[in-house]
């Protein structure tokens, strides 16, 4: 007889990081991978730019620079985000066992993009000043903020609410998210020693376990339950 059973999961480092190594190699894998790639192809422009030079060096090749320098962060902070916010989208799709659509991660041009642009800046501005408050600020912040980019698409909150909303689910999960994110930056160099294709796989592994962080978290804030919204079908016998 076939029933619907749930993954017993509360938030947790160790419970993200199974429960997201499990459901990326489900159904949906094939569609991670290759927005994992794209989105590691896009980075390219936006990281290849920099414009290091003093007023002396400022000449006719400095000018030239210039139109690089604005495309850079036109690029940056108006493009960037809203691909990295569907992948982000596509993620929690997946991890909820509902359908991972490579067109989610442009779908925020058309719905959500101001949404998109403007909390991305506001993040970017609050964990900068945190960061100038003598790093600790900006650390708790950024911890405080990771799961704006999921109530921008999941929930389509706007910007300041979505700021509000992070600030509130995440209350009481600060470590856990800092944990995850020291833990990530372990996994990623293993992917890199072990094979640099393994940084892709480390990669998905991280995106996938950050939204079933997210994805519990929200159902344990509506129902105080553990999620329903991870649940999958299973044969019983």
């Amino acid at each position: 007889m076939e029933s619907l059973k749930y993954f017993e999961l509360r938030p947790s480092a160790g419970g993200s990081f199974s429960y997201g190594w499990r459901k990326m190699f489900e159904k949906s894998f094939l569609p991670l991978l290759v927005a994992v790639i794209i989105v590691g192809l896009l980075n390219g422009p936006g990281y290849g730019f920099r414009g290091e030079w003093s007023g002396d060096d400022f000449n006719g090749f400095g000018l030239l620079l210039l139109p690089l320098a604005l495309f850079a962060l036109a690029y940056g902070f108006l493009f960037m985000p809203v691909i990295k916010y569907g992948e982000k989208k596509l993620f929690l799709s997946a991890m909820r066992n509902e359908e991972a659509d490579l067109k989610v991660m442009f779908e925020g041009f058309k719905t959500q993009y101001l949404n998109i642009v403007l909390a991305n800046l506001i993040v970017v501005a609050l964990v900068t000043v945190g960061f100038f408050m003598l790093i600790i600020p900006g650390i708790i912040v950024a911890c405080r903020l990771a799961f704006v980019p999921y109530l921008v698409m999941d929930k389509e909150l706007d910007a300041m609410k979505a700021v509000e909303k992070s600030w509130q689910m995440t209350r009481g999960y600060g470590w856990t998210i800092f944990g995850m994110a020291i833990l990530s930056f372990f996994i990623f160099i293993a992917g890199l020693i072990v094979f640099f294709v393994g940084a892709i796989f480390s990669v998905m592994w991280i995106h996938a376990a950050f939204a079933t962080l997210y994805a519990s978290v929200a159902g344990e804030k509506e129902d105080d339950n553990p999620i329903p919204i991870l649940g999958v079908n299973e044969v019983e016998e």
